[in-house]
């Protein structure tokens, strides 16, 4: 084997089993999009039927969607079997979907509140603790969590998305202690400022997203792409001895 093919193995996940939360729009899509193009069986997870089954007509390859909204089904392990029936238990995990209701912190509801803790963090945590034991059964996971340039910097309006955020970063750093031992690695992307329904206020202001690019080393905001070589680094063999770690996709926005 010459060390080009060699290299490429280490990104290789052909034939594993791939579950993305969020999968029907966004940094989700792009996720479930480029492991289904990568090799992998993935099965896409969102409450909106008709783009699920358009992502699936664009992405191509083996994959599967389960309609769900997991703010209200996200911890019921009836979810975990309906995500496994496809292909069987995931070897990856992928947490993407998630809300942010940008509520000022003298405005921020109780409703508000509670929607996003509980898609943002409790779900990750559930489904994550519901399909592991496969995983550990194995002796292989890879369970990628969506962090957020909010995991450690303070934005308007982000009370509640900057605490379930900031708490991501923590649940990554202890179900790696928890399980990485058993051959589970748990990582986090922390996404700087891509073009997503997440983020639709800030690219239909031009000024505003300007001020953004200026802010990172690069020069410029997120392209879909960027996410691509880091996410399949961190659901492949390539990231064997990375484990509890958030790793910034963002420009260098948060090194300045």
């Amino acid at each position: 084997m010459n060390s080009a093919s060699a290299g490429a193995g280490l990104f290789d996940v052909t034939g594993r089993v791939a579950c993305v939360t969020g999968a029907s729009s966004g940094l989700g899509r792009q996720a479930a999009t480029v492991l289904a193009q990568a090799g992998a069986r993935v099965v896409g997870v969102a409450r909106r039927a008709e783009e699920l089954a358009q992502w699936r007509r664009a992405a191509g390859g083996e994959t599967a969607a389960v309609t769900a909204d997991l703010a209200l089904s996200g911890r019921d392990p009836a979810t975990a079997e309906a995500i496994s029936a496809p292909f069987g238990a995931p070897d990856i995990l992928v947490h993407a979907a998630g809300i942010n209701t940008r509520e000022p912190a003298g405005a921020v509801t109780p409703e508000g509140w509670d929607i996003t803790l509980s898609l943002n963090l409790s779900v990750p945590f559930f489904l994550s603790q519901n399909l592991a034991p496969a995983m550990r059964a194995r002796g292989w996971g890879r369970i990628v969590n969506f962090a957020s340039l909010q995991t450690t910097r303070a934005f308007p309006g982000g009370v509640a998305y900057g605490a379930s955020k900031g708490a991501i970063g923590q649940m990554t750093r202890a179900l790696a202690e928890a399980w990485s031992g058993h051959g589970i690695n748990v990582n986090a992307i922390g996404p700087g400022f891509f073009p997503t329904e997440l983020t639709e206020a800030v690219f239909s202001d031009p000024d505003r997203a300007a001020r953004n690019a200026a802010q990172t080393c690069i020069g410029r905001n997120g392209r879909m792409k960027d996410l691509d070589g880091p996410l399949l680094f961190l659901c492949s063999d390539a990231s064997a001895y990375v484990t509890g770690q958030v790793l910034m996709v963002d420009g260098g926005f948060t090194a300045k």
